[in-house]
């Protein structure tokens, strides 16, 4: 059966005038037509393709060997093509732009911005639209990950309070804005850690490593000194530079950014008379 807005692998059935007839050789029904400018230059009857089935201008299956931007069930940050009395329409790498009822959109959309959206089939119209009210398609009542796993991140949009990301295309979560030093635009995509998730379900997210795993090869090292040392180093930022490179082989300079690593991480302790491990 066609999977409409994913990608198929399909048999090459029949060659014709308009382009080559895909589909599984069982139910003619299901059969779909790859359009003769997407025709690869070779090809055998008979051969599987992998192509991209969705709905063209009149609302049939087609086929197509591009790559959209977005399939069924998936965020993406769009562009607007254009606009007319029944919504927006935004460019995903298709023919047919995406079409944004203006009842699905968070503030209305301007042509030639991008918005975060979210790509569904509408039930009523039984065709692929795009709604940028994307809080719909979240849920945190059954998490599938987690403290400390490595997870993907969407970024929705930036608050006060922090960045609000997207969690495995499925959840909402929040990373503080004094925990992420880089420069942050929505719809960024990117590898994230789960820091905690709270009782009440919400999540907070880092963008860096969490724990031990989050330590440089410098911080890493000083580490290592300090498990050898029974958790104790006579050393801190008075130390002499010689003192730093004969214990630990580094500069003052690296020692003092190791330092701050790991004491931000709450693994040390820093006293008068040195560097404790917690």
């Amino acid at each position: 059966m066609l999977q409409i807005g994913q990608y198929n692998t399909l048999r090459i059935l029949r060659d014709t005038q308009v382009g080559l007839f895909l589909g599984d050789g069982v139910n003619e029904e299901h059969d779909v037509l790859l359009p003769n400018k997407y025709v690869p230059k070779e090809f055998h009857i008979n051969d599987d393709i992998t192509v991209f089935v969705y709905l063209d201008h009149e609302e049939r299956p087609v086929a197509t060997t591009l790559k959209p931007y977005v399939k069924l069930n998936e965020f993406s940050h769009l562009k607007v093509n254009y606009k007319n009395e029944f919504g927006a329409f935004l460019d995903w790498g298709l023919e047919k732009d995406l079409f944004v009822p203006f009842k699905e959109q968070a503030r209305p959309m301007e042509i030639g911005k991008r918005y975060l959206i979210y790509c569904f089939m509408d039930e009523k119209t039984n065709r692929m639209v795009a709604s940028s009210k994307t809080q719909q398609f979240l849920s945190n009542d059954d998490l599938t990950f987690e403290e400390g796993e490595e997870v993907g991140l969407i970024v929705s949009h930036i608050t006060e309070a922090g960045i609000n990301v997207i969690i495995n295309e499925r959840h909402k979560g929040l990373a503080y804005k004094n925990e992420v030093y880089e420069d942050i635009k929505p719809g960024m995509r990117m590898n994230g850690y789960i820091k905690q998730i709270r009782p009440d379900g919400k999540v907070d997210v880092s963008l860096r490593k969490l724990g031990f795993d989050a330590i440089e090869p410098s911080a890493q090292q000083l580490l290592d000194e300090l498990k050898a040392n029974r958790g104790f180093l006579g050393l801190n930022d008075k130390s002499h530079p010689e003192d730093i490179k004969t214990v630990l082989k580094m500069s003052k300079k690296v020692f003092k950014k190791a330092v701050g690593s790991l004491y931000r991480q709450q693994l040390i302790d820093i006293k008068d008379d040195g560097i404790y491990l917690l």
